[in-house]
C-alpha cells in the first residue's frame, strides 16, 4: 500500500511543478529526497523484521515506525520551507 501512496504522491508532485518556481521545486525536491530515503530504509526493516520474532520483531517495527514518522514530519517540513521560498 505505501508503494502505491508514493506512487501517486510523486505523481501530484508532478502535475503541480508546472506551478512553482524552480527554487520551490528544488526546496521541496531536497526534502522529498531525504523523506524517500527514509521510507526506504523503514521497507528494509519491516523486511526484516518479516523473517524475525518476539522482541526482535517489534523493535524492527518500532524503528520502521519512527523512520516513517520522520519522513513524514520532513515532507511537512519541505512544503513548509517551499512555501517560504514561494512567498518571497
Amino acid at each position: 500500500m505505501k508503494p502505491l501512496l508514493a506512487i501517486v504522491g510523486a505523481f501530484a508532485l508532478i502535475g503541480l511543478a508546472g506551478c512553482d518556481s524552480a527554487k520551490e521545486d528544488a526546496v521541496e525536491n531536497a526534502y522529498e529526497n531525504q523523506a524517500a530515503a527514509f521510507e526506504n530504509q523503514a521497507d528494509v526493516l519491516e523486511n526484516r523484521a518479516d523473517n524475525m520474532v518476539g522482541a526482535a520483531q517489534q523493535a524492527a517495527e518500532n524503528t520502521a515506525d519512527v523512520l516513517e514518522n520522520k519522513a513524514d514530519a520532513v515532507r511537512d517540513a519541505g512544503e513548509n520551507a517551499a512555501e517560504r521560498v514561494e512567498n518571497r
